[in-house]
């Protein structure tokens, strides 16, 4: 049976009675900045996180032209028509299970962007990618979605790349703007069909990261095309560019709906009947992550970093990890990645080094 909670009016006494959240007085620890610097190659950083680098063209703008896809098959046809002829699969249908993301104003100017990704340990790989067209990103993508017959390690970097390329659940381009996909726990499936080009979930993401400059843009670009979500998921965007715009893009009975927000928690924002429908976790998080805004409204990296390990699954007690935390600076055009919970070490990716 489907819980319902409508998170405004429950859960506050449930998450502060046991959390109490101070980022006021905590010492940043960061005592250097080092940037990965990955190659063409995939390179482990520790188990379950890599990275790679990919500058040259990645064919999405013929994947745009010839239609886009309506499903993962679809777009592994094209991937195996244009880029390899490895045989790979993607698996998104049960992929979505969990985050959350945050917009909050810098301290040091200009705005962040804190997301959270839950799911059972999985292996994760930052893609920083420089386009011939399009704009420069960083992205994430879990690679346990990607495979063949014989599960990913049997895929060259090259098709694994190109793959994970479109399947991101999150990232930042280099103007700044951010977006990630959270599942809202509640039954359905998105499925437009109104003769638009067709959009998947991931290639959503990418296709905000190349062509969207703000979230105004990224609005209108994603009006252009019909979506297709994952099967029996209900899906959020949350968008957010560097002049603090944010906003949350959720798909009620296939109607698009666009809800002005600093926090999402996978449930749907937009007032109407659907709204505060969530798992109860969903509505502890999102309690967690406003009424600290509400109190601190403007924070430094190491600060929404803390407040993501407060908003993390183990801090709330759930059997499932937090699998990476990122903190985006929309100005420095900086990623700052932690990975299963560890907030001690934090891995640095800079979108501005393309060389």
């Amino acid at each position: 049976m489907k819980e319902t909670f409508i998170c405004m009016a429950i859960c506050i006494s449930a998450v502060w009675s046991g959390c109490k959240v101070d980022l006021y007085s905590a010492d940043s620890g960061d005592d250097h900045t080092e940037f990965i610097s990955a190659g063409s190659e995939i390179t482990g950083l520790k188990p379950g996180l890599s990275a790679v680098r990919f500058k040259g063209d990645y064919a999405f703008d013929l994947f745009l032209e010839q239609g886009g896809a309506a499903s993962d098959q679809e777009i592994v046809k094209f991937l195996t028509d244009n880029i390899s002829d490895e045989a790979v699969e993607l698996q998104m249908s049960d992929a979505f299970l969990g985050g959350s993301t945050i917009s909050a104003e810098n301290a040091e100017g200009g705005f962040l962007f804190g997301r959270n990704f839950d799911w059972q340990n999985c292996n994760s790989l930052v893609i920083t990618a420089y386009p011939d067209e399009g704009y420069s990103s960083v992205s994430t993508a879990n690679l346990d979605f990607i495979g063949d017959t014989d599960g990913f390690m049997s895929l060259t970097d090259e098709m694994l790349t190109a793959a994970a390329l479109y399947a991101p659940l999150d990232g930042m381009n280099e103007t700044g703007l951010c977006v990630a996909v959270n599942v809202i726990q509640d039954g359905g499936r998105i499925e437009q069909d109104t003769g638009k080009p067709d959009i998947t979930t991931t290639t959503a993401i990418r296709l905000l990261l190349d062509k969207a400059a703000s979230a105004d843009e990224a609005v209108d670009i994603l009006e252009g095309y019909d979506l297709h979500g994952p099967a029996d998921k209900m899906i959020c965007f949350a968008i957010a560019d560097c002049e603090g715009n944010s906003v949350a893009v959720e798909y009620a009975d296939n109607e698009m709906i666009v809800v002005e927000t600093p926090v999402t928690a996978g449930f749907y924002p937009a007032e109407g009947e659907n709204e505060g429908i969530s798992a109860q976790q969903s509505c502890t998080r999102y309690e967690i992550l406003t009424e600290t805004l509400r109190r601190k409204p403007v924070m430094e990296g190491f600060q929404l970093a803390e407040l993501l390990e407060i908003d993390s699954k183990n801090t709330i007690g759930d059997p499932q990890s937090t699998q990476w935390s990122v903190v985006f600076d929309q100005s420095a055009l900086t990623a700052v990645y932690y990975h299963r919970e560890n907030y001690e070490d934090g891995f640095f990716f800079s979108i501005s080094n393309d060389s």
